[in-house]
């Protein structure tokens, strides 16, 4: 099936400290996963606790830049409503050369009303005008020589000669976008992102949604192939029956939900059902969402059972 990079996927407003996130990150890193990521939200989900409270994105990649060596670190994805474009710009740039060029920019609209309220963030009816801003400004400023002056006049944001300063470590910041939207969102992704993510849908589906991005960077005059189609998918393995059983228990999902809607079973079965997103979707990389931040021999197994497999 050709090379498939896994990486760690975390969802850290559910319950879990920097401390916690150090650890899976420490430990994905000397594992060999390609990338360490987490979620950017303020508010649980569902039945769990949410102790001890969330912790902000970037703050903890800033954390985790200076204390990791290869793994690369990112967002899927920051939302655009939780901070302004000039601001985000900085702040990813600098976590960027903190961590000496191995950011990801996981980068989306933003969609969860109830964690706006609960902090007192504005969460506006028209989102996407706003992020397809965002997406410009962002960019632009990155992409400035340096010496020069970025300015931007739009509906929703205005920047006057700015010294668009700091840049990233990276001559380009990998962009990361996702969603299954049919219009809007294969053409920002088509002008914007390397990397176009569908997370938790079929292989079919994938298909489809990558197929419009494809066709949206022809028509926009771009290769397909300068973009990395990948899927974002929950992970329970288990080396037994009963280990698969006791880790979805852990999680407070069924296994057989979970064979169906993510990557659950023994290796060889997360080892196949990889390979018909690769072979159906063109998948080359899969975010394996870890729920049990506790559970690091699961972790291992992946490492040691299905990433060995990969290529």
């Amino acid at each position: 099936m050709g090379r498939i990079d896994l990486r760690v996927f975390t969802e850290p407003q559910q319950g879990a400290s920097y401390d916690t996130l150090r650890t899976v990150a420490k430990t994905a890193e000397d594992l060999g996963y390609d990338a360490f990521f987490r979620s950017d939200h303020y508010l649980k989900m569902g039945d769990a606790d949410g102790l001890p409270g969330p912790t902000d994105a970037w703050i903890t990649l800033a954390g985790l830049a200076r204390e990791t060596r290869r793994i690369r670190l990112g967002t899927l994805v920051t939302s655009a409503t939780f901070r302004h474009p000039g601001v985000l710009a900085i702040e990813v740039a600098q976590v960027d050369a903190m961590s000496g060029g191995r950011v990801e920019f996981g980068f989306g609209a933003g969609w969860f009303e109830a964690e706006h309220k609960a902090y007192g963030i504005p969460f506006p009816a028209a989102k996407f005008p706003r992020f397809e801003e965002q997406l410009a400004i962002v960019t632009g400023l990155w992409s400035t020589p340096v010496g020069e002056t970025f300015s931007f006049s739009g509906e929703h944001y205005t920047l006057t000669d700015s010294p668009a300063l700091p840049k990233p470590a990276q001559a380009r910041m990998p962009l990361i976008m996702g969603g299954m939207g049919a219009k809007r969102t294969p053409r920002l992704a088509a002008r914007y992102a390397t990397e176009f993510n569908a997370p938790f849908q079929s292989a079919e589906a994938s298909a489809e949604q990558f197929e419009r991005v494809r066709v949206a960077a022809k028509d926009a005059g771009r290769d397909p192939l300068d973009i990395t189609f990948s899927n974002a998918l929950v992970a329970c393995v288990g080396a037994s029956d009963a280990e698969v059983a006791k880790r979805a228990a852990a999680i407070g999902r069924e296994v057989d939900e979970l064979k169906a809607n993510g990557l659950a079973g023994s290796p060889d079965e997360v080892v196949d059902k990889i390979g018909r997103y690769a072979e159906i979707a063109g998948t080359s990389r899969i975010y394996l969402q870890m729920l049990d931040l506790s559970d690091l021999d699961h972790l291992e197994l992946i490492a040691q059972r299905v990433m060995s497999q990969l290529g």
